[in-house]
């Protein structure tokens, strides 16, 4: 088989993973909510530490749901009733990831399992995980173009931050905290400062492109795929601000 053949599934969940996580991002990023995305993850990873701790890997899926949509809750009153959003998200994350910590130092095979919550290995993903990520994206996608558009005030914003919790539950199982970190951020931000190309479009190119080129990079040279995905997205993102923002300068 050839590279292309056996990094075929993987290549497929990567474009659906920056494909719904670039919609999402580019509102997070003008909102300027940019660690919710890295809150809800973390908290939906308490949901994970907690099944694989007390109930034997059962009733992930559920509990982790159940985490990430009270962290949406949170933020979502937080957004509308505190002045310091970004310091009580903050607070919400750095409450996730101890507790993450404390649940994992009650059961055995804590340290692996930590390092997967952080970022994991989606090399070698298989083709019925990608149809269901495919499934779920493609419904939460739906509903962000159809239903989410026509509420608004409160249950509009409760909204957006419960498909976006649910779009981070399923990405937070299959790739970690950070990676989805990564994809929000990254591909937006890039987005954002070009004036050339719609912004969800470049998003998806760019994010396409380094996600694809870290997939690569980790099959042959046996990097951990989840923090090649991470370095090399943050790598080259930074890279390109910095040049993006100094061409801006010039220009001015």
């Amino acid at each position: 088989m050839s590279t292309i053949e056996i990094l075929l599934p993987a290549l497929g969940l990567a474009f659906l993973l920056v494909g719904i996580h670039t919609i999402f991002g580019l509102e997070i990023i003008k909102r300027g909510v940019i660690f919710t995305d890295l809150a809800v993850g973390q908290l939906s990873a308490v949901g994970i530490a907690v099944s694989a701790t007390f109930f034997s890997g059962e009733k992930q899926v559920l509990l982790s749901l159940i985490f990430a949509l009270t962290g949406a809750l949170l933020i979502t009153y937080a957004n509308r009733n505190t002045r310091h959003v970004e310091a009580f998200i903050g607070l919400l994350y750095a409450l996730g990831a101890s507790a993450v910590m404390i649940v994992l130092s009650s059961g055995s095979g804590g340290d692996e399992l930590f390092k997967q919550l952080m970022a994991n290995d989606i090399l070698f993903v298989s083709s019925g995980e990608v149809t269901k990520s495919a499934l779920t994206y493609g419904a939460v996608a739906l509903l962000y173009y159809t239903l989410y558009p026509r509420l608004s005030g409160f249950f509009k914003e409760l909204f957006f931050f419960s498909l976006l919790s649910v779009t981070v539950t399923s990405s937070v199982q299959l790739a970690g905290v950070l990676v989805v970190f990564t994809l929000l951020i990254a591909p937006a931000l890039v987005a954002l400062l070009q004036k050339r190309l719609n912004p969800l479009l470049f998003g998806w190119i760019y994010g396409w492109f380094f996600i694809s080129l870290a997939l690569f990079l980790s099959y042959h040279y046996d990097w951990p795929t989840g923090y090649s995905i991470v370095f090399v997205g943050t790598l080259i993102t930074l890279i390109l601000v910095l040049f993006m923002e100094k061409k801006r300068e010039v220009n001015n």
